[in-house]
């Protein structure tokens, strides 16, 4: 028996963790549960799970490192910046983490991996991405490649211009053309930001150079990453764009249980690669560019990020506005060392307060 500890229930990938469990009640149990500030949700969870704790996050008297106490893994599902704090306390309550939450390496990287070595702790990735290159490795992250290839679908606007862009609506970025997903997310797949983070979540699973990872459009979603080896093999792993897999094989990995269809490869027409469209998704360069850079570069990122998507979402700014505004706070902020959690905060902070002040103008 698996206890898990589920921080994020209620979003999409905590509610697909849910029907996992559920499927097989004897090998999983959940013991702690912690949402947004749902609380009518988490009491029908409750019910229906009898986890020993129950939490909204906006709740002022728990601890984090209750949620950790007598499970066996973590499993990090919430969104946004606010996972880090948990990734960390799971940490160094010395428990499996099981990585759904990018904010965790985008912006805390290094003190994340830093801090799993520390302790032992291992970290396995649960975004279909990284999971796809985990199976290729052979469930092996310290495994050596030439190259990791991770998929796009280029999402709703691959094929609109620039003057199209501009009049992109919030219900259209939210209607993905193969995945099902959070809003959040789905707007970022749409921009192409939520790719680059993909790419600086790679070089911290993998230990990967930026020049080793690259990133190409392929629309069907069949192909969900692809390594290289020195020899010029190249092993990918396919499956149908549904996140309980990759769920589902972070629990029971080496391991393999039914979970989904497999492909029925005389029926698939054609797979398609194409070049990322990088000069009309401007997010892209700039996650690359702050992920190069280091330090609080990629927490300026997201922290203006999660500010610009929730205005686009609300109607207050343009898609177009969201790399805008995103751009101006690197460029406007300083940026300094990745030293600690507490930095890293302030600077996400930073980045709040002057991304609604650009959008605001307070």
């Amino acid at each position: 028996m698996t206890n898990i500890a589920l921080i994020g229930c209620t979003g999409s990938i905590g509610r697909q963790t849910l029907d996992v469990v559920e499927r097989y009640p004897d090998l999983f149990r959940i013991t702690a549960l912690v949402c947004g500030s749902d609380a009518e949700d988490l009491a029908a969870l409750k019910k229906r799970f009898s986890p020993r704790v129950a939490h909204c996050a906006n709740e002022e008297n728990f601890s984090h490192e209750e949620l950790f106490e007598d499970c066996d893994v973590a499993f990090i599902a919430v969104g946004g910046f606010a996972g880090l704090r948990y990734t960390m306390s799971a940490i160094e309550a010395g428990k499996r983490v099981l990585l759904a939450n990018k904010e965790s390496l985008v912006c805390g990287g290094e003190i994340v991996i830093q801090a799993a070595k520390k302790r032992g702790v291992e970290i396995v990735p649960v975004d279909s991405e990284h999971s796809a290159i985990f199976q290729a490795l052979g469930f092996d992250r310290h495994a050596r490649f030439e190259k990791l290839i991770l998929t796009a679908s280029g999402g709703p606007f691959l094929h609109f211009g620039i003057e199209k862009l501009a009049r992109v609506t919030p219900e259209m970025a939210l209607s993905h053309p193969t995945w099902k997903m959070g809003k959040k997310v789905t707007v970022d797949s749409a921009t192409l930001l939520n790719k680059g983070y993909e790419v600086i979540e790679a070089k911290w699973l993998f230990g990967a150079d930026f020049d080793q990872i690259e990133a190409v459009v392929h629309p069907e979603s069949i192909v969900h990453s692809i390594v290289t080896f020195a020899d010029g093999a190249s092993v990918a792993q396919l499956g149908f764009p549904d996140m309980k897999l990759p769920i589902q094989l972070a629990l029971t990995y080496p391991e393999r249980l039914p979970c989904m269809p497999a492909l029925d490869f005389s029926k698939l027409a054609a797979l398609h690669f194409l070049p990322l469209p990088r000069e009309k998704f401007p997010c892209f360069d700039l996650a690359l560019k702050a992920g190069r850079a280091g330090g609080t570069a990629p927490t300026l990122l997201n922290g203006a990020a999660e500010c610009a998507v929730s205005a686009f979402l609300q109607g207050h700014i343009t898609f177009p506005r969201i790399a805008e505004t995103i751009e101006e706070v690197l460029c406007d902020l300083p940026q300094g060392k990745a030293a600690s959690l507490s930095a890293l905060e302030e600077a996400d902070g930073m980045a709040r307060r002057a991304a609604r002040a650009l959008i605001y103008g307070k």
